[in-house]
């Protein structure tokens, strides 16, 4: 772990929709700034992701100062979203949690939206992440909050665990689809210069000067599946995940994080372990 480095930092300001990536980010007690604070939800209230709607993928959601996003899609005039102001909020549901969430009432937006998602389909923004959703009790503290991520405030994976999974996929029945890019597992920080599938073992790392703790093993979807840059379906990284990265029902790649302490991160700073499940650190 010597040489352990933060290789790339990526946030989705609009889940479900294409990731950016980023040399820096402030990271918050509910994740990276900016991550994640608007969702799609459909005429129920219900989350939409690329779980549901694959075609979702190739749309950019770019931050703007202020907490805006502007949506692009090839073949379609930008659209520009800023944050709403008007103090109300209308309850969503997001995968059994209810969420209290501003809604874009701006008839433009959900003429885009529906033009290029589906009919009755929304933008809702978190405005309070410090309060509106609390982590599952089983793996977090009391006061841990999340914004509209799976269940945890970021997610790292590691260079050589993806190397690694890219050679099963080689010598498999779907060897064709591979190899993958890091960017079907959405994640927020990337690590580099580690061993493979070396993070099973941490409890707690530092990133530069933010201390995190390890909340539990990401279980992955079918939006693994899923190419980012046509929303197009194939098989793997699930056939692969299946055969060799399986706990019970779940399919593992990568690392759910709560973050100990807030500061900033920025590609290049040094990766450390500071316990280990075993109980040592490095």
């Amino acid at each position: 772990m010597g040489n352990a480095r933060l290789h790339s930092i990526h946030i989705h300001p609009v889940k479900a929709l294409r990731g950016v990536p980023l040399t820096e980010v402030v990271v918050e007690p509910w994740g990276p700034a900016g991550d994640r604070r608007w969702m799609l939800v459909d005429d129920r209230s219900r989350v939409v992701t690329q779980r549901q709607q694959p075609r979702l993928a190739p749309t950019v959601a770019e931050l703007l100062p202020g907490g805006g996003v502007r949506l692009s899609v090839p073949g379609a005039e930008p659209l520009t979203v800023p944050v709403p102001r008007t103090g109300t909020t209308v309850t969503v549901e997001i995968f059994g949690d209810t969420v209290e969430a501003s809604p874009v009432e701006d008839p433009a937006v959900r003429e885009w939206c529906r033009a290029r998602f589906g009919t009755g389909y929304r933008l809702v923004h978190l405005d309070d992440p410090a309060t509106r959703r609390r982590i599952d009790p089983a793996y977090a503290g009391p006061d841990d909050t999340v914004t509209f991520a799976d269940g945890y405030p970021l997610l790292l994976t590691t260079t050589a665990s993806l190397d690694a999974l890219n050679s099963l996929i080689a010598v498999g029945d779907h060897a064709s689809e591979g190899p993958l890019p890091m960017n079907r597992f959405r994640p927020n920080l990337v690590v580099a210069g580690t061993d493979a599938w070396a993070e099973d073992d941490w409890e707690r790392v530092a990133v530069g000067e933010v201390a995190f703790r390890i909340a539990k093993p990401c279980g992955r979807c079918v939006v693994t599946t899923t190419d980012q840059r046509t929303g197009r379906r194939g098989r793997e990284p699930l056939h692969s995940l299946a055969r060799h990265r399986r706990d019970g029902t779940k399919l593992l790649f990568g690392q759910n994080l709560i973050p100990l302490t807030t500061g900033t991160v920025r590609t290049g700073d040094p990766v450390r372990v500071l316990a280990r499940r075993s109980g040592r650190g490095d």
